[in-house]
């Protein structure tokens, strides 16, 4: 049974290094908290999507090997590892998801987004068929297409997009999300649905649209075959 939110709680996490340490204490407030992190975005959101990093190709092996030792850590801890591709980092194309879930182990989870597959360029249905075994994880973001074609037209940077209004809730754009939710469905998923959308408060009333994609996610995913549960807040 997946669990369908709005959003998600940021918890900040220290830097893995080759210590116990610093690593122990980061899972362990994880752990306990039942946070999801999701950081690491630094300066590539404020740059125009031309000038964000990349890893060489020598590169990837050694950062797979990396991220799979620390994924084991945290599974051996209790903690899951789920990879978020993301705009302005140096996983961002589908190519790159790609090369990341070829170079990594099974404990490294992928993180799935449709904005920031879209918004760099991707194919979300063919992404998500080639990794639907390694998807842990599910954030439901909506794109409006005449500004995703406006945003990479103009190599706009990742945040003047996003406050622009490149991104909105589910429902509310041209996301097919049914067809995406069927196979992951049909797998078996019970991970999180998130709605999310990253939008100016002052042109999207957050509420609002935290209404209007909960129940417009809530339906569909119960159309593509999952049982979701809800409750009623206290």
């Amino acid at each position: 049974m997946p669990h369908l939110v709005w959003r998600r709680a940021a918890f900040g996490c220290c830097q893995a290094t080759a210590g116990e340490g610093p690593a122990q204490r980061c899972c362990g407030g994880l752990k306990h908290s039942g946070a999801d992190t999701s950081r690491g975005r630094h300066d590539g959101i404020f740059a125009p999507i031309s000038e964000r990093p990349r890893l060489a190709d020598r590169d990837w092996p050694s950062y797979g090997e990396k991220l799979t030792a620390l994924a084991d850590r945290m599974a051996a801890f209790g903690v899951g590892m789920a990879f978020h591709h993301h705009m302005g980092t140096i996983v961002e194309t589908d190519d790159e998801v790609d090369r990341l879930m070829a170079a990594t182990g099974r404990s490294v989870g992928l993180l799935f987004d449709t904005g920031h597959c879209l918004f760099s360029g991707g194919d979300p249905q063919s992404l998500l068929q080639r990794h639907l075994d390694r998807i842990v994880h599910f954030h439901c973001k909506d794109v409006r297409r005449a500004m995703l074609k406006r945003a990479r037209r103009e190599d706009m940077s990742f945040m003047a997009a996003v406050m622009d209004g490149i991104f909105t809730v589910p429902g509310d754009g041209s996301v097919d999300f049914l067809s995406l939710l069927k196979p992951l469905a049909a797998r078996g998923y019970e991970g999180w649905l998130v709605v999310e959308a990253e939008q100016d408060p002052a042109k999207a009333h957050p509420l609002t649209y935290a209404s209007k994609g909960y129940f417009s996610l809530l339906a569909t995913a119960r159309e593509a075959g999952f049982e979701v549960a809800t409750r009623q807040a206290n």
